[in-house]
């Protein structure tokens, strides 16, 4: 069994192996909409340093950085900054 949380991409699982009594996936969708107000507000006031989650910044024109670094294993999760804060 295997199992992933979030949306896989680039991945092809065949339809057979969904359906096998010694084999599977399931998936979850992260519950992330009941922490994101809560949280949002202590990154904002500074209670919570989002550095010790975050180990990449970029703007919003640099996305595509940050996404790159990921997938080179250079990062684990990016902040992206949109505007001023």
């Amino acid at each position: 069994m295997v199992g992933y949380v979030g949306v896989p991409h680039g991945v092809e699982v065949p339809i057979d192996a969904m359906f096998s009594a010694t084999s599977g996936c399931a998936a979850a969708r992260p519950r992330y909409e009941t922490y994101i107000p809560e949280l949002l507000d202590d990154v904002l006031n500074g209670s919570i340093n989002p550095g010790r989650v975050f180990d990449f910044e970029t703007d919003l024109e640099s996305i595509a950085g940050a996404y790159a670094a990921m997938d080179e294993r250079r990062a684990i999760k990016s902040l992206v900054r949109v505007g001023t804060v």
